[in-house]
């Protein structure tokens, strides 16, 4: 019989009402353990679980969150044979990402789920993702760290969060899922490889700032977001890594970036998107040392590779070389 370990970090499957708004406080363990005793042939001994202190809304998640429930995957690692993690979805594509950095040694599959609507109200998907979690987990298919949602399964470091409402809140734009549950559940083949990263130090917070063009953006501004000068910045561009190049300081902003040794990550606005530096004259000034793409990578994926990278201690030639690299079959290498 699969051992199974779930690491509950709070979210909306275990909150209730208060005069605040919806916080965590639902009795989640006796809700988790009657579901398994009328939903499965586990037993009670077959099924562990540990309640994160404190439980969080995702939204304060931090990289120290991301390290907390690895710590923990790893203090039950001999001792279960598959791992569920609940969490709350508007950041569960950020954690997901990057657990599956820092586990390339684990060995043993983890499966991240939560719900769009609190386990004690009567429309809830919490049953259908938590079941549905716990069945991939006893599938003895499931490998690396995946993410179970609304009937489908994703790669966790392919998906993104689509919906704040809808009972399938995620997709995963380049890949598509991995399984889709059902009678009987159907599998498509998805290369989850990577070179793997040994004994991985934890994670850490990061000066990093996120920069999402628009139509109109002045230079000048965008000056402003990184003076102070930050550790590395990411470029949220259009297309396949266009910026408003006719605008004047832009590009020798980028330069100016790159001249002070701070690594420049581009990744693309549009959810499914193939990142080439260089490819359009709009782009051309971002085809320099320091400045590297996101290939075919989510921004989620993006982001959390580039605060895995710093957080090993990593230099700007180094980070970029393994920002196109893949770690845990986040990127397509060599293409589409």
């Amino acid at each position: 019989m699969t051992r199974i370990h779930v690491t509950y970090t709070g979210g909306t499957i275990g909150m209730v009402e208060s005069a605040a708004g919806l916080v965590p406080g639902a009795d989640l363990s006796g809700w988790l353990y009657r579901l398994l005793e009328d939903e499965s042939d586990l037993r009670p001994g077959d099924v562990t679980l540990t309640e994160l202190d404190p439980l969080i809304d995702s939204s304060n998640a931090t990289p120290e969150s991301w390290q907390a429930i690895i710590d923990d995957l790893w203090s039950h690692h001999h001792s279960a044979d598959a791992f569920v993690v609940l969490h709350g979805t508007d950041t569960m594509a950020f954690t997901a990402a990057a657990l599956s950095y820092a586990l390339t040694d684990f060995g043993k599959p983890v499966i991240l789920t939560g719900s769009q609507h609190p386990l004690g109200n009567i429309v809830s998907d919490a049953t259908a993702n938590v079941t549905g979690a716990i069945n991939a987990a006893l599938s003895g298919k499931a490998r690396g760290v995946t993410l179970f949602f609304g009937h489908h399964l994703f790669v966790g470091n392919r998906v993104t969060k689509r919906s704040s409402w809808a009972f399938e809140g995620f997709e995963a734009p380049s890949t598509g899922p991995v399984a889709q549950s059902g009678t009987p559940w159907h599998w498509a083949h998805i290369d989850m490889g990577g070179r793997g990263w040994d004994t991985p130090r934890p994670y850490g917070r990061h000066d990093v700032p996120v920069i999402t063009f628009v139509p109109g953006v002045r230079a000048q501004r965008l000056v402003c977001m990184v003076d102070p000068r930050p550790e590395a910045v990411v470029l949220r561009t259009y297309g396949v890594g266009n910026i408003p190049s006719d605008e004047p300081g832009m590009s020798s902003l980028i330069a100016d970036l790159t001249d002070c040794g701070i690594p420049v990550v581009v990744t693309s606005q549009c959810p499914q998107a193939e990142v080439m530096v260089g490819r359009y004259g709009a782009g051309a000034a971002m085809d320099r040392k320091g400045v590297c793409g996101s290939d075919d990578m989510t921004f989620e994926a993006t982001y959390t590779k580039l605060m895995f990278l710093l957080s090993q201690g990593l230099e700007t030639p180094d980070v970029c070389r393994w920002m196109t690299s893949s770690i845990a079959g986040e990127l397509t290498e060599g293409g589409r």
